[in-house]
């Protein structure tokens, strides 16, 4: 996760209160999805930005998760994630994130 999208995650979570944010990720690949979620929940562990050291614990998906997937219109998710959802590895995805959000997520 880029250090400007480190810094608004951290600002909305100090401005709405880190229990009423969700964030949803969308990366490629399994691996790359894990860091961003680990970096606001856990922190940066690259310590390289604002969130280094600062364990949010914030809720955090993969927009190919079931848990995500059942809360949008079917047709709305097809149109617009159908196609990426062919292509991914949703297992590896979906367990991946599962780990971060039990190791980190406070709410």
């Amino acid at each position: 996760m880029d250090l400007e999208n480190q810094k608004r995650v951290k600002a909305y979570s100090e401005e709405h209160g880190g229990e009423n944010l969700v964030v949803l990720l969308g990366a490629a690949e399994a691996e790359a999805a894990g860091l961003a979620a680990e970096t606001v929940t856990g922190g940066d562990p690259t310590f390289a930005g604002p969130l280094a050291g600062v364990q949010l614990g914030l809720r955090v998906y993969h927009v190919v998760e079931e848990a995500f997937k059942n809360e949008i219109e079917f047709e709305i998710y097809d149109e617009q994630i159908g196609m990426m959802e062919m292509v991914l590895d949703v297992e590896e995805i979906a367990s991946e994130m599962t780990e971060i959000r039990k190791e980190f997520c406070k709410y």
